[in-house]
């Protein structure tokens, strides 16, 4: 058993999902809650028997539950199959809430419109939403730890990020890569170069306090100091070029509205990602 016990994964019956699905029993082939979403209906209750318009909404639900338990038995794991009528996002935000999970997993699919797409998703919603730490599992993505990088920024959202990730780095016995990107213009760097400069001794503290957290935990880590106008690209860049298997993110906390926006840096990694993104909750 890892560091996460208790996991929700969400499923439609789309090759994404399932896929995220038999991921996420890299993770634990225990207790694992399967939850599939029917959509409520919104016509006349008159027009068809309630039972006949239950049936009907459940049908995509129960098809994609019967093709979650096929997996799982292939895999040997113990799931608790569960069909829910609702709004998605709130169903399953409410559900991991009600449940204890410690994990919600979720995939998103690929490619040059998945950032358009994200955007007021269901995917998005639930990050925006759950208190839970949330794992997205992208289609051609694989649940790996042999090398984890997490970015940090010095905010108290990226510091729950790193804890989590020296945990997870600690227990797997993974290699850490720290990433901190400064996002600023050439432009700024022309007309103040000192300000700059000085921003980027910030960050290198902040990279340095990492490693030497890792270091007394005896985490083998290596850190980057980047300065960009785009810091996802930074981080996916790395990602690819040091074959991360992991990338760990703070989610910055939001109310209201802004919560189906979860940032720029973070929607965009995600969107763009090759591997798994798990998104740490404060």
């Amino acid at each position: 058993m890892g560091i996460y016990k208790k996991l929700l994964v969400a499923v439609d019956g789309s090759a994404i999902s399932l896929h995220a699905f038999q991921e996420s029993l890299r993770i634990s082939k225990e207790d694992v809650l399967v939850l599939s979403v029917a959509p409520p209906y919104t016509g006349d209750l008159r027009v068809m028997g309630t039972s006949d318009i239950s049936e009907l909404l459940r049908q995509p639900c129960d098809i994609a539950l019967s093709q979650a338990r096929k997996i799982a038995e292939a895999h040997k794991a113990e799931i608790r199959p569960v069909c829910v009528m609702g709004e998605p996002f709130e169903v399953i935000v409410d559900t991991a809430e009600d449940e204890g999970r410690d994990l919600i997993v979720m995939g998103v699919r690929g490619g040059s419109v998945a950032q358009r797409l994200l955007v007021g998703s269901t995917t998005a919603r639930v990050i925006g939403y759950s208190s839970q730490d949330v794992l997205v599992v992208p289609e051609k993505g694989a649940v790996g730890w042999d090398r984890i990088l997490v970015a940090t920024d010095g905010s108290e959202y990226s510091r729950k990020a790193v804890s989590k990730a020296l945990d997870l780095a600690q227990y797997y016995r993974a290699i850490l890569t720290v990433v901190s990107v400064l996002e600023i213009s050439p432009h700024i760097y022309a007309v103040a170069p000192e300000f700059t400069e000085e921003k980027i001794k910030l960050h290198q503290k902040y990279v340095a306090e990492v490693k030497e957290l890792a270091a007394a935990r005896g985490i083998l880590a290596e850190g980057y100091v980047k300065e960009s106008e785009c810091a996802d690209e930074v981080i996916n860049d790395i990602a690819r070029k040091q074959n991360i298997d992991l990338i760990v993110l703070g989610s910055h906390g939001r109310t209201g509205l802004k919560r189906l926006l979860m940032g720029s840096v973070t929607e965009s990694v995600i969107a763009h990602a090759s591997c798994p993104v798990l998104v740490v909750k404060l």
